[in-house]
């Protein structure tokens, strides 16, 4: 018989079939009447005008692609003023500009750690987490979620170079870290705290500057801060914000910015239109709070089961896996677009549709959204 070699696959695919977690590519128009609730553009600043024609004007002077990594020609000077204003927006002292947030991720676990530290980590963290503490050949601890106990139990029983990790906001149930509980076990413990801040920029903080200038830690010394462009700021890559020092050890050792291409200049653009937009209209992140609460309130008091959100996202809980991708793609066909989340994307296992808020949704656009999922809500 000849062999095979990918016959595994159709088992893998069969399996995932009969557990109904198949994932499928659904390419989306460049004009949708749906109703957006499952992107990740939370101030609706993607498409604004300014920051489209911030991408435009970065392309036509400086060309499509960056043209290399970062160390050889992929550095311009948009993505230097980029950096500068960033630090400057969020509070630390320097930033550096990588291709994604899974990236920054990548880069700031990877290079802050090593062989002999250890990494406490938030049971909730993101995957791109959960990968940068694997490659990081660093001893790592899988902490319960949001237990600010655990983490200094962890650290206390370490004896060595320590970091621990988490979101700032956590993408599945939107719930917020306890920020400064943490911050204060490192400190006694003489580790370091890095802060993915995908989900706080730009919804929290004073105008939008993020969850850790909520908790009073932007630009502490034993901070570092990760996010991305791709969410409030309605661009793409990431960031790694920190002491000038830490930056500067990223730049000489981190693989996922030393061997990658550097971001478009389009995409550098964009982010940087949209952080000056963000600045002259702060008022977007308090509106962007503003919608998630209205969700929220409005969905638990149909009778659905949501999670008090403290940033821009809202889940309701459905009752199975298959439930939930029914559930969504009957919103889908009622005009809305949700986000489903199921295993293994859940840490326990519960599936859920997600709902983004949008600092541009009206009030009336609000209770569509409420009315749609609760009229194409499952049976428990």
């Amino acid at each position: 018989m000849p062999f095979a070699p990918f016959d595994w696959i159709d088992d893998e695919a069969r399996r995932r079939a009969d557990s109904g977690l198949v994932r499928t590519l659904r390419p989306r128009p460049a004009e949708t009447e749906l109703l957006d609730l499952a992107s990740n553009d939370y101030l609706g600043l993607t498409r604004h005008p300014e920051v489209t024609a911030a991408a435009a004007d970065a392309a036509h002077r400086w060309g499509a692609g960056a043209t290399g990594s970062r160390l050889v020609t992929g550095s311009t000077a948009l993505h230097a003023e980029l950096e500068r204003e960033l630090a400057d927006f969020c509070g630390f002292e320097a930033a550096l500009v990588l291709s994604s947030g899974y990236a920054a991720n990548l880069a700031a676990l990877t290079a802050l750690t090593g062989r002999g530290s250890l990494i406490v980590s938030d049971a909730g963290n993101h995957a791109s987490i959960v990968d940068g503490c694997r490659l990081s050949r660093a001893e790592t601890a899988v902490v319960p979620h949001a237990d600010p106990d655990a983490v200094r139990k962890s650290l206390h029983a370490h004896d060595g170079r320590a970091l621990a990790v988490t979101d700032s906001v956590f993408s599945v149930d939107g719930d917020a870290a306890p920020l400064g509980a943490l911050a204060e076990a490192c400190r006694d413990e003489g580790a370091a705290l890095l802060v993915d801040d995908a989900h706080g920029l730009g919804v929290l903080g004073e105008g939008g500057r993020g969850a850790l200038t909520a908790a009073g830690l932007a630009g502490g010394d034993g901070v570092v801060a990760t996010l991305t462009l791709s969410k409030s700021l309605g661009s793409q890559g990431g960031a790694v914000l920190g002491p000038a020092r830490v930056i500067d050890h990223l730049v000489n050792t981190a693989r996922t910015f030393i061997f990658d291409t550097g971001l478009a200049p389009a995409a550098a653009g964009a982010a940087l239109g949209s952080l000056r937009l963000l600045r002259r209209e702060p008022e977007r992140a308090g509106r962007a709070r503003a919608v998630a609460t209205a969700l929220y309130g409005q969905l638990t008091a149909a009778g659905l089961t949501a999670v008090r959100p403290d940033a821009a996202v809202v889940s309701v809980r459905a009752p199975s896996a298959d439930a939930a991708v029914r559930w969504a793609a009957d919103c889908r066909t009622a005009g809305m677009a949700v986000g489903c989340f199921r295993p293994p994307s859940v840490p326990d296992g519960i599936s859920r549709l997600r709902l983004t808020a949008r600092a541009d949704l009206t009030d009336e656009q609000i209770a569509t959204a409420v009315a749609t999922v609760r009229r194409t809500a499952p049976d428990a």
